[in-house]
């Protein structure tokens, strides 16, 4: 389990997140969320030491994480960012690159390598994509390459910073739902959404920043209750009972 106490972090010596405290718990879909600009993706990386922190500790199982090498970090939490580059490969070589924190050097892919790569491919809908290159593919695709490449990594916390980017509204349920299972699997999975029904549909907890701070944090139920949703994005989410459960739109 990742836990952040009292994080804060930024750029050159201006902090963007403030005194974060929360738990990226194991079983469970947290959506991070908050309006543009407020240090989702900041807090993501810092949580994996790709930027530095100003003040706080992150806890990795409960070990410091400047107490632990790069490859380490990455055997406990794989991560999907926002902005990536397209290299000129195929898609089933972008996805084995997921692996890297499981091979030692020289490196020399395994069946047990192949075999997680394959179900990657698959848990995104992308098999049918493996073979071509990825410059080749169109947005939506290369999307579902990255969430392959990140779920072949097999590690107990998936960080995705805006996951459903590119991706058609049918894609987008699948990548929630592909989260959900997860999440039943006993892997801790944090999502940056900027689809609040999706969020709030498919999420079990919330996170919700303001201006790089934690406005509030608890279950879907309590940070929808709290109406703190409606006066940070300056909405009115709604919702009706189903028979499959709450659906949220915009009142």
């Amino acid at each position: 389990m990742i836990e952040l106490k009292d994080l804060s972090a930024g750029y050159g010596g201006q902090d963007v997140v403030h005194d974060i405290s929360l738990a990226f718990t194991p079983g469970r879909v947290l959506a991070l969320l908050g309006p543009n600009g407020c240090g989702k993706s900041t807090l993501l990386r810092t949580a994996l030491g790709l930027n530095p922190k100003s003040g706080g500790q992150v806890l990795m199982d409960g070990v410091p994480l400047e107490s632990l090498s790069p490859r380490e970090r990455a055997l406990k939490a794989a991560y999907l960012s926002q902005s990536r580059s397209t290299p000129n490969i195929t898609a089933y070589k972008m996805v084995l690159h997921g692996r890297f924190p499981h091979l030692s050097y020289p490196r020399r892919y395994r069946k047990e390598d192949y075999e997680a790569a394959d179900r990657a491919l698959r848990w995104a809908d992308a098999a049918d994509v493996a073979r071509r290159s990825m410059a080749e593919l169109s947005g939506g695709q290369r999307q579902k390459v990255y969430l392959a490449m990140a779920l072949a990594q097999e590690a107990p916390t998936l960080l995705m910073d805006e996951p459903t980017t590119f991706l058609d509204v049918g894609h987008q349920l699948e990548v929630m739902a592909a989260a959900r299972r997860l999440a039943r699997e006993g892997r801790a999975v944090v999502m940056v959404l900027h689809d609040l029904p999706l969020a709030m549909r498919g999420a079990d907890d919330v996170a919700l920043l303001s201006a790089g701070r934690l406005t509030a944090y608890g279950t879907v139920e309590d940070v929808y209750s709290s109406g703190k949703i409606d006066k940070v994005f300056g909405v009115a989410l709604r919702r009706v009972e189903t028979e499959s459960g709450w659906q949220y739109y915009y009142g």
